[in-house]
This record gives structure tokens, C-alpha cells and sequence, in this order.
């Protein structure tokens, strides 16, 4: 049986707190899959797996026969089983520091929590629970390897809070809630922590109305950072509107920009510059289902030359009298990336410390806010020939 998506889901949180028409506007638009999101859920089955075993919920011929099926995905890599350790280690030593502290200490893992009396027929799932008399911790694992996220008022994981509270709040006394993202192969594994209080408190006065006039489809479209995964974010008036904007806006001097006005399209820059690659390729597809834009048309790309029967034409070449060494490229080691899925994070990172260096990186402008440290002299550290 198909399972049933929220139409307020927690994942799409941000967006329908903030742009509170989306849910019904993205409402019976399939979600597209990719392989990001099959490498998601697979590290989630991973990661619950291992939690099961080490938590004594399985024997280890059931970890044994259900990690084969795992190891067989098309979509497992052997560094993955390190990656997710990460986040299960954390777990493991939560739980453990949770049962010092309490005996009967709980923990729940894959968890369905209902959070509708807040949000109409609101619910969602819950990576792991882990709850002390007084104290509950919610830990979400995210396999991304993009932006980083933080917990810090994450909607998403206030929903599961909301959610794990109505459900286990009066049965453990529960005054403080901890949110932990385990991002693993961002190595962020970071924490916020409020009142049972303080989040009961945001779900009445700011969640609850919110998420009814998001259940009509009411309210105003607001364009934003939630718009990434929206299902109608290449046809959403509004958000053209604002990207096409910037364009219009007139300088203070109206021949040339001065420095804040440039710093400011910097900032624009990157949303726009990705907006007009979504709309290029929205575009795409449409038009290769049938779709005709006025003064646009399909035609074949530009396209290399390409070796079809490598062994082949060697053989034909060698028999001309053409040596290997000739015809052939040298062996090129693979890159980091792939030697780390191909040995594992860990057991790379032991064999190989000695022999890989980190040059330091071109400049970039950033933001203020950037974690990096800013450059004294660009100059004097950088060879730019």
C-alpha cells in the first residue's frame, strides 16, 4: 500500500510557514525522484539498523541478512557504513548518558508522531527519541551533503518535538526538549534546546493559525529560501517577480552603481543565477513534452566525437605499427572522493594522511556572516599568475 503523504508535512514545514499558499498550490504534483533521495532513505534504513542491533532489538543473523540487502542497493557505497556511524554512535552515547541519569530511561527509533492538534491532520516521523525524567532529545538524520542545516528554530524539528511531547510528555514530566541535527558528512552534529513551555507556546500563537490558513490555501505567496524544493517554483508568479525586480530597481546615481548597491546584487546574484538555470531547464523539459515557447525551438546540441570501440580501433593501430604506450593514456590514480567510497572515510583517511595536502583555496567574496576566516593580504597569499 502506498504510504500517505501529509498535506502539512514536517520536511515542507519552512515553506508553508511561510509561504502558507504552497500546500495546496504544490497539491497533486508527484514528487520526482532522485538519487539523492534514494541514498537518503537508504542511510536511514542503514542508520536504524544498526541502532536495532546495538540496542539488542534484533539477533545479528536478522542485522546480518537485512545489511546484505543493504550492501546489494544500487545506491550503497562502501564509505557509507562510516558516514552513518556518526550518527549512530551519537545516538548510542546519548542513550547511554540518558540511562545514568535515569533507569527506566526511553528510546524510540522510526517513531510516527502526530502533531494534528496543532496542524490538521499533521504528522510525521521521527528518526530517534531518546527521553529522561524531565528531558527529551529529538535527533534527525540528514544525509545532504549541501547546506549546512541548523536546529536552531528548524520547523521540521519542532514538529516531531510537538509531536514526541503530545505523546510522551506526561508520562516522563518532560521540561526541556533538545533538537539535534546529525548532518554526517558535514560532520555537523549540533543541538538547540528550549522549554516544553517556550515550543507549546510558539505552536498555539504561531504555528496553529498559520497551518489553518495553509490547510485553505489562503494567505499571500512569499518567495524565499524555502522555495528549493517547491513542486512550482519555475511557474510561481511571485518569485519571478521578485528575481526580475532586481533588474528594475534604479541607481542612486542613474549611470552607475556605487559600492553598497554592488554589494547588494551580490547578494542577489547566486538566487538569481539559480532561478534562471531552474527556468532554463523547466523549460527543457517541457518542451521535449510537447510545450512550444513564441520564439523558441528545440534543435540538436553541440555534441565531442567519441571512441565507441575502444579495443577495436587499439587493435588496428597496433597492427600499424602504432606502440601502446602511443595510443594509450598512463594509469591516473581515481580522485579522493571515489577512493574514500571505495575504501571507506575512516580507513582513507589512516592510509592516506601522508600523502594529501589542502592548497589553500582561490579568494571568494562571502558574506559577513561566513564562517572562514577573513584574508589580511590577498596579495602577498595568493599567486594569481
Amino acid at each position: 500500500m502506498a504510504r500517505k503523504h501529509a498535506l502539512l508535512s514536517a520536511s515542507s514545514a519552512e515553506r508553508w510557514l511561510n509561504c502558507t499558499p504552497s500546500a495546496r498550490l504544490t497539491e497533486g504534483i508527484k514528487d520526482k525522484s532522485s538519487p539523492y533521495a534514494a541514498e537518503g532513505t537508504l542511510a536511514h534504513e542503514l542508520g536504524e539498523l544498526i541502532l536495532k542491533k546495538e540496542l539488542k532489538q534484533i539477533t545479528t543473523r536478522k542485522f546480518n541478512i537485512e545489511l546484505k540487502k543493504i550492501e546489494e542497493h544500487e545506491m550503497y557505497y562502501k564509505g557509507m557504513i562510516d558516514d552513518v556511524e556518526d550518527y549512530t554512535n551519537y545516538v548510542i552515547e546519548t542513550y547511554h548518558g540518558a540511562l545514568n541519569k535515569t533507569k527506566d530511561a526511553f528510546i524510540a527509533l522510526e517513531e510516527r508522531l502526530d502533531f494534528s492538534m496543532y496542524v490538521p491532520e499533521g504528522f510525521g516521523t521521527g528518526d530517534c527519541i531518546i527521553i529522561a525524567d524531565g528531558e527529551m532529545e529529538i535527533i534527525d538524520l540528514k544525509f545532504g551533503k549541501g547546506v549546512e542545516i541548523s536546529p536552531i528554530n528548524n520547523s521540521q524539528l519542532k514538529l516531531y518535538a510537538l509531536g514526541a511531547y503530545e505523546k510522551y510528555g506526561f508520562i516522563y514530566g518532560i521540561e526541556n526538549i533538545t533538537m539535534t541535527i546529525a548532518q554526517v558528512r558535514l560532520n555537523n552534529i549540533s543541538s538547540w534546546t528550549i522549554t516544553s513551555d517556550m515550543l507549546t507556546e510558539w505552536a498555539e500563537e504561531e504555528l496553529k493559525p498559520k497551518a489553518n490558513i495553509a490547510y485553505k490555501g489562503k494567505g499571500e505567496t512569499v518567495p524565499g529560501d524555502w522555495c528549493t524544493f517547491c513542486k512550482v517554483r519555475h511557474t510561481c508568479k511571485v518569485r519571478a517577480e521578485m528575481m526580475l525586480g532586481t533588474y528594475k530597481k534604479l541607481s542612486k546615481d542613474p549611470k552607475v552603481l556605487d559600492v553598497e548597491e554592488i554589494a547588494e546584487i551580490l547578494g542577489q546574484a547566486p538566487d538569481i543565477q539559480k532561478w534562471a538555470k531552474e527556468m532554463q531547464d523547466y523549460a527543457l523539459e517541457q518542451a521535449l513534452g510537447g510545450t512550444k515557447y513564441p520564439g523558441w525551438k528545440l534543435v540538436e546540441g553541440r555534441s565531442n566525437r567519441k571512441i565507441e570501440d575502444q579495443d577495436g580501433l587499439a587493435q588496428i593501430l597496433t597492427r600499424e605499427g602504432y606502440k601502446e604506450d602511443d595510443i594509450y593514456k598512463p594509469k591516473a590514480l581515481e580522485g579522493i572522493t571515489n577512493l574514500e567510497r571505495l575504501i571507506g572515510k575512516k580507513k582513507f583517511g589512516e592510509l592516506g594522511a601522508s600523502y594529501i595536502v589542502k592548497p589553500p583555496g582561490k579568494p571568494t567574496l562571502v558574506t559577513e556572516d561566513d564562517k572562514r576566516p577573513e584574508l589580511d593580504s590577498v596579495e602577498d597569499e595568493f599567486d594569481f599568475n
